[in-house]
């Protein structure tokens, strides 16, 4: 099998879970967008991937995500495509990242959202970004705690250089998917009282798509079940 059949086969293989998982919950499956994860693969899988329809596409390292786009733009001159940098980001980088991503998914504290404000000036317009949520508030893997969700996404809806589109969480080992997730969509639900725009709820990956998709889950980022097996990152 090429890597087009395959990577075909994958992408079908999940858009079906996405169904299943949808009607399972009584939910329309073009409520959750799918995000293909594609860091540590080339940028000619990714060419495969938008040529079998899909769009949306995250990196969580910015020096590998720059030549990555780069080399995608030579290989489809004008394909539609938007970039999510879904990785931990220190501030320093975020003059840099803002050359390539469309979306930043990671914002977690209000420092780094005064960062990417002011490297996002010179877009022309403001950067999409999301709330990393941390569910159980370590700090070791990053995130905003969930106490502090609110005041933090007043920050962000101040900045007239962002614009705050939702949140993103990564389950906690130590907890099911669903009491993540669960937890993760209260939260949202009292968020979208105070800025209605934020309706994305970035949650779900290969493992516990599902579980995420049951509890409101709009966007599901898969990268394993899509690409395979993560290649080792160059050091």
């Amino acid at each position: 099998m090429n890597r087009r059949d395959e990577l075909a086969a994958n992408l079908a293989d999940v858009r079906a879970r996405i169904d299943r998982a949808c009607a399972a919950a009584g939910r329309d499956p073009a409520g959750v967008a799918l995000l293909a994860v594609t860091k540590t693969f080339p940028a000619s899988d990714v060419a495969l991937l938008a040529d079998l329809g899909l769009t949306a596409f995250a990196e969580n390292r910015d020096q590998e995500a720059g030549a990555k786009t780069a080399e995608l733009a030579e290989l489809r001159p004008g394909a539609a495509v938007r970039w999510h940098m879904v990785g931990r980001l220190q501030r320093n980088k975020a003059r840099s990242v803002v050359e390539w991503a469309d979306q930043v998914d990671t914002v977690d504290s209000g420092r780094l959202a005064d960062a990417l404000a002011k490297a996002a000036g010179a877009r022309g317009g403001p950067l999409d970004v999301l709330i990393q949520v941390s569910i159980d508030g370590d700090p070791a893997r990053g995130g905003c705690p969930l106490p502090e969700l609110p005041q933090l996404a007043d920050h962000v809806a101040q900045k007239s250089e962002l614009s705050l589109r939702g949140v993103m969480t990564v389950a906690p080992l130590e907890m099911s998917p669903a009491q993540a997730f669960d937890a993760l969509q209260g939260a949202v639900t009292r968020l979208r009282d105070d800025h209605p725009v934020a309706h994305v709820i970035s949650a779900g990956m290969s493992g516990d798509l599902e579980d995420a998709i049951a509890c409101g889950s709009t966007c599901v980022r898969v990268g394993t079940a899509l690409l395979g097996s993560r290649r080792l990152a160059s050091p």
